[in-house]
Parts: structure tokens; C-alpha cells; sequence
């Protein structure tokens, strides 16, 4: 029978294994490596990620029914205990790199001059199992990770990801972070800390943050705002001296506070060391964090990071990452794309696209006495994309 490249094939091939296979060789991932290259591990884990696989005996069994295909996407079948030991013991930062080199390629079609770039810094957490209570323990019985993301709305997406355990403080990753010279960040009180804020406005950034309920403002000057709006007032002022009774506070330049309410009611004082712009693009800069909530909630709803394959921390590192690689793949291949059929090559009465119904996209050797795979009969899984 004549080959015919899958889905899955299509979409692996917009990943750039030449840079992939750079990463390997900079950090020697495939060093005494007999069996399982770190390419046929990312493969393996880009398939769960697309297929829905919730377990690494799922993988392994998913993919030795299709062994032969695998050889077309240059990979090869997975034992269960390989791909765990893969997962604890590669390094990380291969997948974590391959990200960041798909992000550099998707902001090659962003021209944007210097001053123009948004960018929103915030922190979400996942929870783990018991079984990583030597890493990720935040306390008795509660287990769990902190992503650190930088997230460009403009080119919807994030740009950089940090994770480490839920007990580290937001602001220490924060200023591990990469700070781009001119630039705009907003960021929440989790980020409170007024030598990272010094540190940002020496770069030439510009600051957009929330006051907290009790710092005071030594007001120099107050602008006016209109009447009957959502600003309540325009102010220009110092911050205080002293951010802690040890720490002297290096940020001395006039900051603003601009008191919006919002809404539901509540009154929002925002902080920004911008002296020139207007009190409504401040607050309209501030509102542009709340869009990151809707990219959390489509993460977790989407991406298969509920359920790790790992109780190691490089493994959740690894996860995150292929989760992460996988949107982006996923979002390129087309929007009302299903992972199983070609959009277009069958048609109902409605007009709409359906999956296959012939045995082209079962399993040629299912769990069950060849039945088709649960998963894959409810996702619509196919290896050939053809009815």
C-alpha cells in the first residue's frame, strides 16, 4: 500500500529539528544513549500532547501500533521505563531552548520599533502529586509547581517560561528574567519590589503595576482628569524612602498613581513611571493584563499539564515545555484544524467538516481484541489525515 504522510507527520515537520538537534549536541543530551534518542522522546511527547494520552504505558502502547509509521517521522517505539527515565534524566533545557527558538521565529513577523513592545509578566500554579514532595512541597500534603511566564499580547503568546516550585517568591524568578530595553511591563503585586522597579526604569522600561493598599505617595502635583469618567485622579509623587525597615529603597525618581474604578466598584490605584502619557492609556495598559487570565484558563483547559508523566522536576520542566511547543505547532496548523482529518475533504449535508469514519483511523492493534483505541475514537486521532 502507498505511504501517506499523517497529521501528525504535517505538524512535526514546522518544528526546526536542525536547531533541535543543535540543542541536543550543546548540552549533550544524547550522550551513552543506546535506545531512545531525545528526538523520539520529544516525538513521543508531542503525540500524548496532540492525542490526548494521559500515561506513559498509553504512549508507549499508542505508538508500537504504529511502529511502522514511525519511521516516516523519524522516531522510533517507546518502553514504558525508557521514556520515564528519559523524562527524569535529559536535560530539560533542550525543550525549554527549542521553545524559545520557535518564539524568536514567530516575532520575526512583528515589526515593531523600539518603545512599542507589551509585554505582561505573571505567575500560575499547578498542582502536584505527593510523589514530589523532595522538590515541589509548599506544605503538609500540598505539592505543586509555579509557572513564571512573559506573555506578548500582541503575538498572543508567551515569549519566556520559568517553573520552579510554588514555595519560591515571584519577584526572585522575576529577576532572573530577560528585561528588554525600552519596553512596556505590567505585572500585579507579586512583583512589588522597588530595586527590581530601579532596575527596569535604568533599562529604559516602563513600568505599569497596582499600588499596595498601604504604601503612601508624597505627592508633588496633581493633574486633572474628566469629570464623570472611570479616573478618579491623576497624581505625580515620590515613593517611599524605605521599602522595608533593612532595605533602603533605590528607586528615587517621580512616579504616577492614577485611582481608576472599575466595574464591579473596587478602586484600582496604578502605578507607572511614565510622566507623559495619558491617565487613560495607563489604565487601558493596566486592563491589557487581565487578558493573560483568558490564556491561563485556555492552558489549562487545552494543554495535557493536569496530569504529569513525571514526579521529577525536570521531568514537569520537560512536560511544560512539549505543552507549551505543542500550542504553537498546533495554532500554526490552522484554526478549526482537528488533529485526525483535513478539513475540507469530506463534507456533511451541513456543510461542516467531519472526522473519518472508515478503519483508516483506527488502531491496527487496539487494548481491546482490536477494537478502536478510546482515546483515538474520541478525538478522531488519525495517522494518514485521508478518509
Amino acid at each position: 500500500m502507498r505511504h501517506q504522510n499523517s497529521v501528525f507527520h504535517d505538524l512535526l515537520k514546522r518544528i526546526p529539528w536542525a536547531v533541535f538537534d543543535g540543542l541536543v549536541g550543546e548540552h549533550h543530551a544524547d550522550k551513552h544513549v543506546r535506545r531512545l534518542t531525545t528526538k523520539s522522546q520529544s516525538v513521543a511527547l508531542l503525540y500524548a500532547q496532540f492525542s490526548g494520552a494521559s500515561s506513559l504505558r498509553e504512549i508507549a502502547d499508542s505508538l508500537e501500533s504504529h511502529a511502522a509509521r514511525l519511521y516516516h517521522v523519524g522516531a522510533r517505539p517507546v518502553t514504558r521505563s525508557t521514556l520515564a527515565d528519559a523524562n527524569a534524566l535529559r536535560p530539560s533545557e533542550v525543550f525549554s531552548g527549542l521553545f524559545a527558538a520557535l518564539v524568536k521565529q514567530a516575532h520575526r513577523g512583528l515589526r515593531r520599533n523600539i518603545g512599542e513592545s507589551v509585554y505582561l509578566i505573571v505567575a500560575t500554579s499547578v498542582r502536584l502529586s505527593a510523589l514530589s514532595t523532595d522538590w515541589a512541597r509548599y506544605s503538609t500534603g500540598v505539592c505543586g509547581a509555579k509557572a513564571h511566564v512573559i506573555y506578548d499580547p500582541d503575538a498572543d503568546h508567551p515569549v519566556y517560561v520559568s517553573v520552579t516550585p510554588s514555595r519560591l517568591n515571584d519577584i526572585t524568578a522575576a529577576r532572573e528574567m530577560p528585561i528588554e530595553a525600552g519596553a512596556t511591563y505590567v505585572f500585579d503585586l507579586g512583583y512589588y519590589d522597588y530595586a527590581w522597579w530601579a532596575r527596569l526604569d535604568r533599562a529604559g522600561c516602563r513600568i505599569v503595576t497596582r499600588f499596595k493598599r498601604n504604601t503612601p505617595l508624597e505627592v508633588t502635583a496633581e493633574l486633572d482628569v474628566p469629570e464623570d469618567g472611570d479616573i478618579l485622579s491623576d497624581r505625580i509623587g515620590l515613593l517611599p524612602a524605605r521599602q522595608a525597615r533593612s532595605r533602603k529603597n533605590p528607586f528615587t525618581d517621580p512616579v504616577r498613581e492614577v485611582r481608576i474604578r472599575t466595574e464591579s466598584g473596587k478602586i484600582l490605584r496604578i502605578l507607572c513611571n511614565d510622566l507623559d502619557a495619558g491617565a487613560d492609556e495607563i489604565a487601558d495598559l493596566y486592563k491589557r493584563r487581565w487578558a493573560i487570565e483568558l490564556f491561563f484558563r485556555w492552558v489549562k483547559q487545552t494543554l495535557k499539564i493536569k496530569h504529569f508523566l513525571g514526579t521529577s522536576e525536570n521531568a514537569v520542566r520537560i512536560q511544560i515545555a512539549v505543552a507549551l511547543i505543542a500550542s504553537r505547532r498546533g495554532a500554526w496548523a490552522g484554526t478549526g484544524t482537528r488533529i485526525g482529518w483535513r478539513p475540507g475533504r469530506r463534507r456533511s449535508s451541513a456543510g461542516s467538516a467531519r472526522p473519518p469514519t472508515s478503519p483508516w483511523w483506527r488502531c491496527r492493534r487496539g487494548f481491546t481484541q482490536g477494537r478502536p483505541h478510546r482515546r483515538w475514537a474520541r478525538c478522531g486521532v488519525s495517522w494518514t489525515g485521508t478518509p
